[in-house]
């Protein structure tokens, strides 16, 4: 489940990256004016790169162990909590563009799946304690 999770979130963040980066206009329409200023253009394009960075962390992190990418688990749950909250609240105040009602369903999706193989990582790592040698070592 984490591996599977990790993959498709690095394709998800990783397209995300590439639209920021590339075409921001057009990633943005709708909120983003036609003729908006290069300083924003360039903005747009400036948050494009963590966006690939959490997709390639996320990428090489696909055969981490659970117990060992509690960190990265972490990390993904309160970046897709986050940006899912900010989706709630644009659609239920009207302020997001009609393509954040998808987004919402992507972002919460991610973000309880991250929840999800979180709680997995850490039922596993209860693992009960080897019995001590018969020679009390």
């Amino acid at each position: 489940m984490i591996r599977t999770l990790f993959i498709l979130s690095a394709a998800y963040l990783a397209a995300i990256g590439l639209a920021l980066t590339v075409v921001p206009l057009q990633f943005g329409v709708g909120a983003v004016p036609a003729d908006a200023s290069p300083e924003l253009v360039a903005l747009l394009r400036l948050l494009g790169g963590p966006f690939l960075g959490i997709a390639v962390l996320n990428w090489l992190s696909r055969d981490a162990e659970p117990r060992g990418a509690r960190a990265i688990l972490i990390a993904n749950l309160v970046g897709f909590a986050a940006v899912a909250a900010n989706d709630v609240w644009g659609v239920a105040s009207g302020e997001a563009r009609a393509l954040a009602r998808i987004f919402l369903v992507v972002h919460l999706q991610f973000a309880f799946a991250f929840l999800a193989a979180l709680r997995s990582a850490a039922a596993g790592r209860a693992v009960p304690a080897p019995p001590p040698d018969q020679d009390g070592l």
